[in-house]
């Protein structure tokens, strides 16, 4: 396909996603995260209304390239999600999880009404975005097996721990954890790898908005109701790090945000001419990208829009592929990889 920017691990296509997928190798990626249109004005005219995201043609391409036990992570709309994870079922992926993206800003686009009915409006106010955790079936007969055969089917469980030193810091993770020893006893060890990720995450507003209404309590350690759960068999993860039971507690303190993650999108993220109508934080798609994405992987981004999942990609040093129709968002993308 004709490329908008080649680099040697990463690519934009300035072309309709359906069809530039067509053109790719069958079970080539490792990956697919991505941020489709939410078909707000679906059978209208204008951004965001053209169907796409609800075809199940369009999933069934992106199918196609997705390697056996690949995962694929989409964003939606809180009024039309079900929607896209219908079209994306039927096209063949398996449904693994909906992960909840918590943010404390967001403008209610409400028609207010006045007279008899003032104080009477028409929409909430937004606070989050559900995030579809899909994966392609495997090949083989266990995740174990797809996993030696394909390096897919399985998420990074240890590379998106969560610290236990303060408020969702995924990036520096530390203090003592609990762990299985060779006898399946609980054992707790220092190791910086922290919290088990959760299909929450929440942006700076969100955490202390949580935090006023927890308040600041410790968390005792020990075995929490449910024990430790190890799906290998043995006190190793899939990936070769240590795999840390999710029942064990920590035996720190803070408010209830602390098991979870994510900032919003900066204004230096907007920066750069970036009118896109729907950025995503870079954080946040750095994690997701680490959560679905072997090493040395391939990410592919079919609605590339203003090109977070490349950034976040390229920066993760994985291989990224991003497809996008705009030409202006084409452009977008091209300064913002340039400003970096």
């Amino acid at each position: 396909m004709d490329m908008y920017i080649r680099e040697p691990r990463l690519r934009l296509a300035n072309a309709d996603c359906v069809s530039a997928m067509a053109r790719m190798r069958v079970d080539y990626v490792d990956a697919i995260v991505t941020d489709p249109p939410y078909e707000l004005k679906f059978a209208s005219s204008g951004w965001d209304g053209t169907g796409v995201s609800f075809q199940i043609e369009t999933w069934t391409a992106a199918l196609r390239v997705l390697k056996p036990g690949g995962y694929a992570v989409i964003f939606g709309g809180t009024r039309t999600h079900h929607r896209l994870w219908c079209a994306v079922e039927d096209a063949g992926f398996e449904v693994r999880d909906c992960l909840m993206w918590l943010y404390g800003q967001g403008f209610p686009k409400s028609k207010n009404l006045d007279g008899r009915w003032q104080g009477w409006g028409t929409a909430l106010k937004p606070a989050w975005e559900p995030i579809l955790l899909a994966r392609k079936p495997l090949s083989e007969r266990t995740v174990a097996a797809n996993v030696q055969r394909w390096g897919t089917g399985a998420i990074n469980v240890d590379g998106c721990r969560i610290g236990t030193g303060g408020q969702g810091k995924w990036e520096s993770p530390r203090g003592g954890i609990w762990k299985t020893d060779s006898n399946q006893r609980a054992v707790l060890v220092d190791n910086p790898s922290g919290r088990w990720p959760a299909n929450l995450c929440l942006n700076e507003e969100a955490a202390a908005m949580l935090d006023a209404q927890s308040g600041e309590k410790m968390h005792g350690a020990g075995a929490a109701r449910g024990g430790i759960g190890n799906i290998t068999g043995t006190n190793q993860s899939i990936f070769g790090g240590d795999h840390v039971g999710n029942g064990m507690r920590n035996g720190d303190s803070g408010g209830a945000s602390r098991f979870f993650y994510c900032p919003k999108a900066s204004t230096k993220e907007r920066g750069v001419g970036n009118t896109h109508p729907t950025v995503k934080p870079l954080a946040l798609m750095r994690w997701l990208v680490t959560l679905v994405t072997p090493p040395g992987g391939i990410v592919l981004d079919p609605f590339a829009g203003s090109g977070t999942t490349l950034l976040a990609a390229r920066e993760l040093g994985f291989g990224v592929i991003g497809i996008e129709l705009s030409t202006e968002y084409c452009e977008i993308i091209k300064q913002r990889l340039l400003a970096v």
